[in-house]
């Protein structure tokens, strides 16, 4: 199922990446799984090597490389059974900054987040009561002098307890005095170091994957002026260049999910023998299979044509969604036919398949849900009225 293409600039990217995967097996996994623990010695090694650097710039320390080299690191780390969950955010965040960002805000953080002295790694965006409505949340960021007080609430903000800092939305102008909806919504760089136990509570949510996710209390949080990222009130459309940034992230991850569980599969039913023939041989089994890996391909196709368009200054708006939600019906769909395959044995922690089963139903929800995504086809794409 190995098919790089014959100029794939990242292939050494890929081998290098799967090399020290390689040195995280599905013990070590599995392991992190039932205790839901951080996997910090991974994130290290990641860290080390640069790869959680890949989109930073040279100047400030990074490898300067494209958003399809991140979309191949993450990729890669998924096709080899290991979890990109634990750092992925550190990736996509980026692109706000970098393009957003102050120069002062990045000499000061990129260099850091390079070689790892600091963590970006949350996102704090979804609140209890808006859920993907993200224009209608409440969390307020109050101007007063020379800094802003924030109080408010967060949830599903995934690694909040293993991060230095987190890229904050918040609402700085009510939104009755908007002329639009996305008006009034300012992102902050907030240094979790200083905040939490002062204005800022991180409570963790166990969830059915270890996905280390939680839910953040802001209580008169203070955050100084030069924290905001680019102007008051924009916001929103800074968010949409990361969002878009890790939609195509996010499908790439799916894709290294639809390889690995195909390869698992693939692999035992050529050796599983019921009634004295491979149970591969059956269609009942092939089938599944097969469209599993066309859909992947397909996902694959709309990550290199968003990437491409990412990459050119564009945004890749269209290209992201349909990426992220072939993208996860492909994962899902070869996650099903893995399990199916397996029969008893998938659910047999020691396969890993249950493992992975769990981790990529998750990308049929977050980070935007499939029925918001083909809304956003209709409306946007196909000129269809807004059904929301």
């Amino acid at each position: 199922m190995d098919h790089p293409l014959p100029t794939d600039p990242h292939a050494e990217i890929r081998a290098e990446v799967a090399k020290l995967c390689a040195r995280f097996p599905g013990e070590y996994w599995r392991k992190l799984d039932r205790d839901r623990a951080y996997p910090t010695e991974f994130v290290t090694a990641l860290t080390e090597a640069g790869y959680l650097a890949a989109l930073i710039p040279e100047e400030y320390g990074g490898a300067g490389l494209p958003l399809s080299a991140a979309a191949a690191i993450l990729e890669t780390i998924h096709a080899e059974g290991c979890n990109g969950a634990a750092c992925h955010a550190q990736m996509y965040i980026m692109g706000t900054i970098l393009r957003h960002g102050s120069t002062k805000q990045k000499q000061e953080y990129l260099p850091k987040i390079a070689t790892g002295e600091l963590r970006l790694q949350a996102f704090g965006v979804t609140e209890p009561t808006s859920g993907t409505d993200t224009t209608s949340l409440r969390t307020y960021a109050k101007r007063d002098g020379d800094h802003y007080v924030v109080n408010g609430q967060k949830v599903w903000t995934s690694r909040a307890e293993h991060s230095d800092l987190m890229l904050l939305l918040a609402r700085t102008t009510p939104r009755d005095q908007t002329k639009k909806r996305t008006d009034g919504l300012s992102t902050f760089i907030v240094d979790m170091r200083a905040t939490i136990g002062k204005g800022m509570t991180i409570r963790p949510i166990r969830t059915m994957m270890n996905h280390n996710s939680t839910e953040i209390f802001f209580d008169n949080m203070i955050v100084p002026a030069d924290a905001l990222v680019g102007e008051e009130g924009k916001g929103f459309r800074y968010i949409i260049d990361g969002m878009n940034a890790e939609r195509l992230l996010i499908a790439a991850e799916c894709i290294g999910d639809s390889k690995w569980f195909l390869k698992k599969a693939t692999e035992y039913a050529r050796d599983r023998q019921v009634f004295a023939r491979p149970i591969g041989q059956n269609q009942g089994i092939q089938f599944p299979l097969a469209r599993a890996y066309a859909q992947m391909r397909a996902a694959e196709l709309m990550v290199r044509e968003g990437c491409t368009k990412f990459e050119a200054g564009l945004t890749p708006g269209e290209e992201a969604n349909m990426a992220k939600l072939l993208g996860a019906d492909a994962a899902w769909a070869a996650a099903e036919a893995c399990i199916q395959t397996h029969g008893g044995f998938g659910f047999a922690e020691e396969y890993d398949v249950e493992r992975k089963f769990r981790e990529t139903r998750l990308y049929q929800v977050a980070p935007i849900s499939t029925n918001l995504i083909l809304s956003y086809i209709a409306e946007h794409v196909l000129g269809l009225p807004r059904s929301y």
